[in-house]
């Protein structure tokens, strides 16, 4: 199955060789490019794509608006953003995260990683590796939310789900979560689709986020 993918960068230069390098992989396919976030939620409309690789600083709405609005469309729920940054400092990317976004790279990251972060997103059960995300996402989480975020309740998990969603916040894939609590991969992804449903959320990004955001993990215990 061939993944659709659309770049939406304000550097055509940028597009060009992000296009060029995903077109060289035979699993991939790029459907369309967009110079701002609000063209490239016009493109996700018209393509379908299953990725958007997104800029977060472009001119207009910018890549967290754009990435806002594709997570709220409810046509366009089968699209995952893969957020691109500067700098992995950038607070900006857990506005990113927050607003519905799949993971996130660095734009010096090695070329394989991207495509190999295109694939981790299209099929939306695992959150992007090696740990510089994860590391990145405790860094930031560290900063207080001022905006008005509302943090998924977990009273309506049970307390093997509050264990599971635990073990997906410090990083484990199923396999590694189904070692942990002595359960099989396949119960162990079936607590992680109860997770998604429960706590409404797109993808297992969303839960990491939940995790963090909800206490359940403290900052401290990535440290």
């Amino acid at each position: 199955m061939t993944i659709r993918v659309l770049l939406a960068d304000d550097q055509a230069l940028v597009r060009s060789a992000f296009a060029l390098l995903i077109g060289s992989a035979p699993d991939l396919e790029v459907v369309g490019e967009a110079g701002d976030g609000a063209a490239a939620v016009e493109q996700a409309r018209a393509t379908r794509a299953d990725v958007v690789v997104m800029d977060i600083r472009m001119p207009g709405a910018d890549g967290i608006e754009a990435t806002a609005r594709i997570a709220a469309d409810e046509d366009l729920t089968g699209v995952r953003v893969l957020i691109l940054t500067t700098f992995e400092s950038d607070e900006n990317v857990l506005a990113a995260l927050r607003a519905g976004a799949s993971g996130f790279l660095v734009k010096d990251t090695q070329p394989a990683n991207l495509l190999a972060a295109i694939r981790t997103v299209a099929a939306g059960d695992a959150l992007l590796s090696p740990g510089a995300t994860r590391s990145l996402i405790t860094k930031v989480l560290a900063i207080p939310d001022t905006g008005t975020h509302e943090v998924p309740s977990l009273d309506v998990l049970t307390d093997r789900e509050r264990e599971v969603l635990a073990l997906i916040g410090r990083g484990l894939s199923n396999a590694e979560i189904a070692d942990a609590l002595v359960i099989s991969p396949l119960t162990a992804k079936t607590y992680v689709s109860r997770l998604l449903t429960k706590l409404d959320a797109r993808d297992r990004a969303q839960l990491v986020i939940t995790a963090y955001e909800s206490g359940l993990i403290r900052i401290r215990e990535r440290e």
